[in-house]
């Protein structure tokens, strides 16, 4: 009868989990039971885990509170496949509120079957070393570890409209949650290019209080006149700390095309510090499908990642949705919905300017990114990003690549890309709002030979993106050093702007969808290595409005 009543309350409390949780597929379903006998982890016939932990064990958990993988048989040798018992173990530190501890120096191997761990609880990775092995995976989309919320998203009801900057929601909450909405008959993002597509539903997600009162610094972005989803997810105010651990992924060798592997660290929990982790890979080779980020975030807030080592992964070509070769992302960062979010303090193991890697991160309908004492290959925000600083940190060869709106701030950092910061041509290069750029060092191209410009991008005025692109309404560039002196023989100096649109050179050019340009560059201390003075463009026509102020 105790083992049964205990299957029965899990049984409830899997249905409270949120819908991306383990209990979505029975393959990964955990049936904890606490008999007289011997702690052990088996699967049943239906590919669940059943775990019974012996009274005396469960009493020494809880005088211990926490719980090792050895507890629940991980062997920690680096051969066995340990992922049951890492899952076993974390299923009973989720019911019981215990600490998880990774063994000192012990080596888990994490083979290619379908199991999930699930993350509820404080978490120590410890100097133990996770090897995740992606030569044969029976389903690439399924994470490893699962942070996730014990508290379960909700339909709202009673709201059929939003309106851009909207301070309230005329519906009570639970407490803090996270809001997205969905307007799947407005496409947006209408992407262009090689990898074009014909866009995504309007989405939108923000914060807002117990009142309904939205975060004023993370606004609602778009006008939503119908809506055709809209769910909000309680925010957890205790914080969830995950530290340690080196993981290896022994790198897949599918075909090279658009099947993206999700093999490593899923948060979906708001309130979450990660620190002390290592990424590492191996056996790359010369094929291979691309990832969607050891560290995948999506649908939270409020998360740090600090003092943390992460890896790029080798660049594969594949054919593109427009027939030609190109290029497929690979990243070992992946935000996706996902509001302050900072990485401090972090770096990755391969050289940030080795062009045979790809851009570290990328990211889509996120606000409030924050790089700080970062030493990455790259910021990337290709749906949209409202709000995003870089600071005390170093870019490598792919540099800023962004779309969105607000304020992108960039303070005392060093720049090699091949342009200071290049809004992303595929999606109208547009950036609703300002930018400041202050005590940075630009080196173009990472110092090989190029032609400076500050900011790049790309906009026929013909494409329908979507949305109205926008190029930054203001920019400040204050005390900033271009390090220009490995230029071509014809080199004029560097250009604030680049070369957005070749065939507007005069008002004969009509664009079909304008791109509205800045209206004011204000310049402080701007000096170049090569001595060569600050200019407009290759082609000024466009940017003639501009007014420059110098100070």
């Amino acid at each position: 009868m105790k083992s049964l009543l205990l299957i029965t309350f899990l049984c409830c409390f899997a249905w409270m989990l949120p819908a991306q949780a383990q209990n979505e597929d029975p393959r990964k379903n955990i049936l904890i039971t606490n008999n007289v006998g011997q702690t052990q982890v088996e699967t049943n016939e239906k590919g669940e885990l059943h775990v019974n932990v012996s009274p005396e064990d469960l009493l020494t958990f809880k005088n211990q509170r926490l719980v090792r993988y050895s507890d629940l048989g991980a062997k920690g040798d680096g051969k066995t496949d340990d992922i049951d018992a890492i899952a076993a173990t974390h299923a009973i530190a989720n019911q019981q509120g215990l600490l998880v501890k990774a063994d000192d120096g012990a080596k888990y191997y994490i083979g290619g079957k379908v199991r999930t761990a699930v993350i509820q609880t404080d978490t120590d990775f410890g100097t133990a070393e996770f090897i995740i092995d992606d030569t044969e995976v029976e389903d690439r989309t399924e994470p490893v570890f699962l942070v996730s919320s014990t508290l379960r998203p909700f339909d709202l009801e009673g709201i059929s409209s939003l309106e851009r900057n909207q301070k309230k929601l005329e519906v009570p909450f639970p407490g803090p949650c996270l809001v997205t909405v969905t307007d799947a008959n407005v496409r947006r993002y209408i992407r262009y290019g090689p990898n074009q597509n014909d866009g995504s539903p309007q989405t939108d997600i923000f914060i807002v209080d117990k009142d309904g009162n939205v975060d004023p610094n993370a606004p609602i972005i778009w006008d939503f006149d119908q809506i055709t989803e809209i769910t909000a997810l309680p925010m957890d105010e205790i914080p969830l700390t995950i530290k340690g651990g080196r993981f290896t992924t022994i790198a897949n060798q599918a075909e090279s095309k658009y099947t993206y592997y999700s093999r490593g660290i899923a948060i979906r929990r708001s309130n979450v510090l990660l620190e002390g982790l290592e990424h590492h890979i191996t056996g790359e080779g010369e094929h291979g499908a691309p990832y969607g980020g050891f560290l995948n975030f999506r649908d939270c807030s409020d998360v740090t990642v600090r003092n943390t080592l992460l890896t790029g992964h080798k660049t594969y070509q594949t054919i593109g949705s427009a027939g030609v070769p190109v290029s497929m992302g690979s990243y070992d960062i992946s935000l996706s919905r996902s509001i302050n979010v900072s990485f401090e303090h972090c770096s990755q193991t391969n050289d940030i300017n080795d062009r045979t890697y790809w851009g570290i991160m990328g990211s889509n309908f996120c606000k409030n990114l924050i790089l700080d004492h970062c030493t990455f290959s790259r910021f990337d925000a290709h749906m949209g990003v409202a709000n995003a600083t870089v600071r005390h940190s170093t870019l490598g060869h792919m540099g800023i690549n962004a779309i969105g709106t607000g304020t992108f701030l960039v303070e005392n950092s060093t720049l090699n890309g091949r342009t200071l910061i290049n809004l992303r041509s595929d999606y109208g290069s547009t950036w609703e709002g300002e930018f400041i750029i202050r005590d940075c060092v630009f080196i173009p191209a990472g110092g090989r030979t190029a032609s400076a410009s500050l900011i790049g991008g790309s906009n026929s005025g013909q494409h329908d993106f979507g949305y109205t692109t926008y190029m930054p309404e203001r920019i400040v560039i204050e005390n900033l050093h271009i390090e220009d002196s490995n230029h071509p023989e014809d080199y004029q100096g560097p250009a604030i702007f680049g070369n957005f649109n070749p065939e507007m050179t005069d008002d004969s050019y009509e664009e079909k969808y304008p791109h509205v340009r800045t209206k004011e560059v204000i310049l402080k201390n701007v000096t170049t290595e090569s001595g060569k003075e600050l200019r407009l463009s290759d082609n000024p026509y466009p940017f003639r409005n501009v007014k420059i102020r110098k100070e």
